[in-house]
């Protein structure tokens, strides 16, 4: 594999590890987003999945994120009464977002941007020493 393939190959992770990023960031932002009438849904967790796909150019796989989708879970149910989204029990729908799972999916996110940024930085380097030999 030559450089340039490297540098494609950590690019495409780190741009899918952005939008992965972006999901989860609109995960958190939302987690206290009920509905707005009685028994109405609040909002649903989102998730990203990845896919590999064939670059023409250079005739390499690489990593895309792929469709954004809705977490089928159920809702959870939260007792308050004063809530407009309140049913006649009084129980109101929250939405099916675990800070927790989504802070463990920023640490992994994090993770992987971070791995492909180093990728990216050895083969950089890697390439300036090249043209340093070739002069």
């Amino acid at each position: 594999m030559d450089l340039t393939t490297a540098i494609a190959i950590a690019g495409s992770g780190m741009q899918a590890e952005t939008q992965r990023l972006t999901v989860i960031a609109e995960n958190l932002a939302n987690q206290a987003t009920t509905g707005a009438a009685p028994g109405a849904n609040p909002y649903r967790r989102e998730t990203i999945s990845f896919r590999d796909v064939l670059d023409p150019a250079t005739g390499v796989d690489l990593v895309q994120a792929g469709p954004v989708r809705g977490d089928s879970s159920p809702f959870p149910l939260r007792y308050d009464p004063g809530n407009p989204a309140a049913n006649a029990q009084g129980y109101v729908k929250v939405p099916n977002v675990n800070s927790f799972v989504e802070m463990m999916d920023m640490r992994d996110a994090e993770n992987n941007y971070s791995a492909n940024l180093q990728v990216l930085a050895v083969s950089r380097s890697m390439l300036a020493r090249v043209i340093g030999m070739l002069k």
